[in-house]
């Protein structure tokens, strides 16, 4: 693709952009896919057809890892490089070592999609993949703290942009958090385990899982979101001091979070009572981020009537603080005593993952990908808001099915006789279930319907325009 318009030294480095932005676009229509694929099976248990590397074991950690860091992951490399071109008016460094991370990481992904389904896996919930592999992730992942932070290094503006804080907070807390729990023993090229023993391999596996929602799922989408609504709503962040308020209270708060997720195991109960405290206080930053990014639309709500990518991205901030507020929530002892296990949980996590992280992804990704191959728009702006509509009504019968359904299974399993025995078995739980499982395959496929209305979008988009190289502005401006 051709990045040249008087001499390079003067034009943004979007090649790398430009890729990733379509890498995340195919990979969130996989991920999706086998999101659908699985909840047929928790459906139709049948459908596993009795083949090893198609059953749902094997599966889920798939779909996980795809949609987490094959859409997601690829989605926040677009944007930050985007980003941090935009708000430093100075091209990447090292422009080869930016695309050594896209070529890195789709080799990732690709080695994620095959090993998993063989069962080559540590077990650990976001981190399954076998050490070969998570050393390849860390290389990549230091090229890219390489290629951001080198950016910001040689930005041309005094002020660092807030959404930089943010990329850069989840660059270096992920890399942290990566390296500390993937320490393990090989003992072959496919197997290893943990350096870490019991319970101290439990709370530092879930030091790690929760923030990889809090960094990987939360504070590098925060980046995206402070940058594209402004950007797409033509209108000054909310409140500026707010956002940096924001930022340093989420990231110190969200650190301590992760025993929440152990509750009512063997892990000291000093440990988790600080994660449920910690938790708690977490709602104020996650509401102030929220509430700065819905008034970034004071005096242009208007906009939200023809302008369907803003739909995306005011929405997700819905369900970013519909998340926020449920989280902590759920972290509470005695709240927890009834959701634990359940598929509460499961609607929670979607809650977040397919409204806040879905939603802002495909919103930002609508925003830039015409601009990166020299369109002022998508091909289709209806297409852009019938997806948001069918996105929309999936997401909320997969969650309220979900919320249902754990609630149910929460009552059913506590439920005793007064001679102290259970009134149901497991088994009537799990007939209970079935018609919720059957709506949350409904909004599964919904939410892939609409990905698949967005990757025809882009295809067609794309085939219309050409890679435009962008000039970097001669003098510093406000970004």
């Amino acid at each position: 693709m051709a990045t040249s318009v008087s001499g390079t030294a003067r034009v943004y480095t979007d090649d790398p952009v430009r890729w990733f932005a379509l890498a995340s676009v195919l990979w969130g229509v996989v991920g999706m896919l086998v999101g659908v694929i699985i909840a047929a099976q928790l459906t139709w248990p049948e459908l596993n057809l009795g083949i090893p590397w198609l059953s749902y074991g094997r599966l889920r950690p798939l779909h996980t890892n795809a949609v987490i860091f094959a859409f997601g992951g690829c989605a926040l490399f677009a944007t930050s490089y985007h980003v941090v071109q935009r708000t430093s008016q100075t091209r990447l460094f090292a422009p080869g070592l930016a695309m050594f991370t896209f070529w890195g990481w789709q080799l990732v992904i690709v080695l994620a999609a095959l090993s998993l389904p063989l069962g080559y896996t540590q077990g650990k919930e976001y981190a399954e993949l076998e050490w070969p592999i998570d050393l390849l992730i860390a290389v990549v992942w230091v090229a890219y703290a390489v290629v951001f932070f080198g950016t910001i290094g040689i930005r041309k503006v005094r002020h660092i942009y807030v959404a930089n804080w943010f990329f850069g907070a989840f660059i270096i807390a992920v890399a942290l958090l990566h390296i500390v729990n993937s320490a393990a023993i090989p003992v072959s090229l496919t197997k290893s385990y943990s350096a870490y023993a019991g319970v101290q391999d439990a709370m530092i596996q879930w030091w790690y899982g929760h923030n990889a929602v809090g960094f990987f799922l939360t504070a590098g989408f925060l980046g995206m979101m402070y940058y594209y609504i402004p950007k797409q709503a033509e209108r000054p962040v909310y409140s500026y001091r707010l956002s940096i308020v924001h930022f340093w209270a989420l990231i110190f708060t969200y650190m301590w979070a992760g025993p929440h997720h152990l509750h009512y195991t063997a892990l000291p109960d000093w440990a988790q009572s600080i994660g449920m405290l910690f938790s708690l206080i977490l709602l104020a930053p996650s509401w102030g981020g929220m509430i700065n990014g819905i008034m970034t639309l004071s005096g242009a709500w208007h906009k939200l009537r023809d302008d369907p990518i803003l739909k995306f991205l005011i929405v997700s901030l819905s369900f970013y603080g519909m998340s926020t507020f449920e989280g902590p929530m759920m972290s509470i002892k005695t709240v927890n005593a009834l959701s634990h296990y359940t598929d509460w949980t499961i609607g929670h996590v979607h809650s977040g993952a397919l409204g806040w992280v879905g939603l802002i992804s495909m919103g930002a990704l609508y925003h830039l990908i015409p601009r990166m191959f020299g369109q002022t728009k998508m091909y289709s702006s209806r297409a852009i808001e019938m997806h948001f509509w069918i996105a929309t009504i999936g997401i909320v019968l997969y969650i309220a099915a979900m919320w249902i359904a754990g609630v149910m299974q929460g009552l059913m399993w506590r439920a005793v006789n007064t001679d102290g025995t259970l009134v149901y078995s497991f088994v009537e739980s799990v007939k209970a279930t079935f018609p919720f499982y059957v709506i949350r395959l409904c909004g599964g496929l919904l939410y892939l319907l609409g990905m698949l209305i967005m990757a025809w979008n882009v295809i067609m988009t794309v085939r219309g325009g050409k890679p435009a190289p962008v000039p970097v502005p001669a003098l510093a401006a406000h970004a």
